[in-house]
């Protein structure tokens, strides 16, 4: 599986200017990482790993296929937007789309680029676009209770629960808490992951801060990563400014040296990415041969004959086992053969959960 992840923010914080970057970086790569406009707002990359580039090196894999993410520049956001206000009723439709959201905050002074509320205030911002989402989930919630209250009033008992959870739901929003931050059992979730509450969604921040605070952030940066520990989320800092100057840096000793005089380690696609994994808690397998290394993204927990439907769906529904080989055991051994000679290929059967690394070739019979 894929992800797509929302890019969000007020107008003029560098949201669109770090999604253009990061989709231009993925073309400069494309050598090793492919890039394909799906829409002119959408953009789906590759997920950089050095694990399937050695993979099929040893396999001598004649296609190497990467597990791909994808951003989406939303509409920019105005207060309002939960009453329709600016392009307020497509941004919201968008996110509800998403599977997560990156929330872009604007943590530079820049008397060139003009801010849509006349000062710099990230927490502000923050807090605008965080009391749109939830107004949006209190609209959403208040239709759900009333066509449940009709349903129960014509004998349909069955819908209690839901209406309790809902109920649950709604008393935060008023409180101005996120559907997140409310205190739920396993059941509750489950009902409640059948709505696209904007506010379930994981989110994010990402503080867009100037060059020379790159690598270390600054003062706007520190007050967003206090902030948003209170709420169990994460901040990342990330130049959309540099992004742009890294897109345009084909070779790759030559971007690996820009970053090194910046004090970085990584491109922020590539921060992006992995912060994105850890939000979403997905893992990847892979499936090698000699026709083609690949990449696979599931979330963890899942069985290996789900693993196996998101290849094909007769993986899962004739699933007889899994021969399963780590990683690293595949690189020790340099390939297959080795590996199952030292007894490092393992037969899983239906209740074995996939893990981050798992090299998996699945037998089936439909």
């Amino acid at each position: 599986m894929g992800f797509k992840t929302g890019i969000v923010g007020l107008p003029n914080v560098g949201k669109s200017t770090l999604f253009n970057a990061l989709t231009r970086t993925a073309i400069a790569q494309a050598e090793n990482f492919p890039f394909c406009t799906i829409e002119p707002n959408v953009g789906e990359v590759a997920v950089p790993d050095e694990r399937l580039q050695k993979l099929a090196r040893i396999a001598d894999s004649k296609v190497i296929i990467p597990a791909k993410m994808s951003f989406c520049d939303i509409a920019g956001l105005v207060k309002g937007a939960s009453e329709g206000e600016g392009l307020g009723n497509k941004f919201l439709a968008n996110i509800r789309e998403c599977d997560a959201i990156i929330h872009v905050l604007r943590c530079f002074d820049d008397t060139d680029v003009t801010h849509v509320s006349g000062s710099v205030d990230p927490i502000r911002d923050l807090e605008i676009i965080n009391t749109e989402l939830i107004l949006a989930d209190l609209q959403s919630v208040d239709k759900q209770l009333v066509n449940l209250t009709k349903k129960i009033k014509s004998g349909d008992k069955s819908l209690l629960k839901l209406y309790d959870v809902l109920m649950k739901a709604k008393d935060g929003l008023e409180r101005g808490e996120a559907i997140t931050s409310t205190n739920r059992t396993e059941e509750d979730q489950l009902l409640l992951s059948d709505f696209q509450f904007l506010t379930l969604k994981p989110v994010l921040y990402v503080c867009n801060v100037d060059e020379a605070s790159a690598a270390t952030g600054n003062s706007y940066s520190q007050k967003v990563k206090d902030h948003v520990m209170e709420e169990n989320s994460t901040s990342i800092n990330i130049s959309a400014s540099i992004e742009e100057e890294i897109s345009q840096i084909a070779n790759q000793e030559e971007q690996d040296f820009f970053l090194k005089e910046l004090g970085l380690n990584r491109t922020g696609l590539d921060r992006l990415i992995i912060e994105g994994y850890k939000l979403l808690d997905l893992l990847t397998f892979f499936t090698v041969g000699p026709k083609e290394a690949r990449a696979w993204t599931v979330r963890s927990g899942t069985t290996a004959p789900k693993a196996g439907s998101v290849i094909h769906t007769d993986f899962e529904k004739g699933f007889i086992r899994a021969e399963v080989i780590r990683c690293r055991e595949y690189l020790e051994f340099l390939g297959e053969q080795r590996a199952r000679e030292e007894g490092k290929l393992r037969s899983e059967g239906k209740g074995y959960l996939v893990e981050d690394g798992d090299i998996i070739k699945f037998l089936f019979n439909v």
